[in-house]
């Protein structure tokens, strides 16, 4: 089987501790053939034979052999994809109109036979946020661009919280996640439905993040590693490029529960690599486009979790 990663320009990524890269070397050490590709290199046609100009690479580790010292492209050349090909979707979002039509060529190729990890229909089909905010216990949440609907929202929340979270429906790491007090929050709700053009998610603001946010990765159902990423003094966002520490962490019984279930139904849609966010107890997001932190997991672990997710794929295969 080839392995066919399709990534952003290397020159938008943290080389040092990305999730791809980490995967890509992984499978390059093992003897596993696997090329990169990027977007420019992506195009499908009705017209027999599907054709994918693919890029060679290399790249060294640190010496603690998880994090990363270089990763580069060296030869590139054409290829003719085969039904035992598997195409890796591991592109940042936002989920925007580029990003679906993306995952409509993918699908195509689906349909043509290729293997696509993460299914790009099941990518489709569920918003990394809403589907958490549907499950049991998840934090009371909001979503839509009428102001005042909004407020009612927040004026029948119980119990009261001492403020509010605004986050979009489709970004990441953080990004456009604002905490905000309870009293005169309203303008600037109405500042981001125009900056975003569209919906709003409101939430209450959970003190249990300031003990930390639990990053949990799955693949194929399973639980390969967990973190507890802690934020600095002062600060909300458990964002490890923003200073965040992190540590190996054990699941409570019920995220765990909740977490088994989600994967279970979602493994029924081809996804089947996730990256839960969790807060006490509370699902609050299922990473399903680019699941990411597999190096910073790994290393919390002590252990290269590419590994584990290669030989997973093996037993799928």
């Amino acid at each position: 089987m080839r392995h066919l990663l399709l990534i952003d320009p290397i020159e938008k990524l943290n080389v040092k501790k990305d999730s791809s890269f980490m995967l890509a070397l992984a499978m390059q050490r093992r003897g596993i053939e696997c090329y990169v590709f990027f977007e420019k290199d992506f195009a499908i046609h009705n017209q027999g034979v599907q054709k994918l100009t693919v890029h060679s690479f290399q790249g060294t580790l640190k010496e603690d052999g998880i994090y990363m010292q270089s990763f580069e492209t060296t030869d590139t050349k054409v290829i003719e994809l085969h039904t035992t090909d598997m195409i890796h979707m591991r592109l940042d979002p936002p989920f925007d109109s580029r990003y679906l039509r993306i995952l409509w060529m993918l699908d195509d190729l689906a349909e043509k036979g290729i293997q696509v990890l993460n299914h790009p229909r099941g990518i489709m089909l569920f918003n990394e946020k809403l589907y958490a905010y549907r499950k049991e216990g998840s934090v009371a949440s909001f979503v839509g661009s009428n102001v005042k609907l909004a407020a009612q929202f927040v004026h029948n929340l119980d119990p009261k919280p001492s403020a509010l979270i605004l986050k979009p429906m489709d970004l990441y790491s953080g990004l456009g996640v604002e905490k905000l007090p309870v009293t005169g929050w309203q303008e600037r709700f109405e500042e981001k439905v125009n900056e975003l053009n569209g919906p709003v998610i409101v939430q209450p603001f959970v003190e249990a993040v300031t003990r930390g946010e639990i990053r949990s990765l799955y693949f194929k159902g399973e639980e390969i590693g967990t973190i507890l990423k802690t934020p600095k003094d002062g600060e909300f966002l458990s964002n490890i490029a923003q200073g965040a520490t992190f540590g190996a962490h054990e699941l409570s019984d019920v995220a765990r529960e909740r977490c088994e279930k989600i994967a279970a139904e979602l493994r029924s849609y081809g996804v089947d690599w996730l990256a839960f966010d969790i807060l006490g107890d509370a699902v609050t997001e299922v990473n399903i486009t680019c699941p990411g932190l597999l190096v910073e997991v790994s290393y919390a672990l002590k252990k290269n979790l590419a590994d584990v997710v290669i030989d997973m794929i093996n037993q799928k295969s």
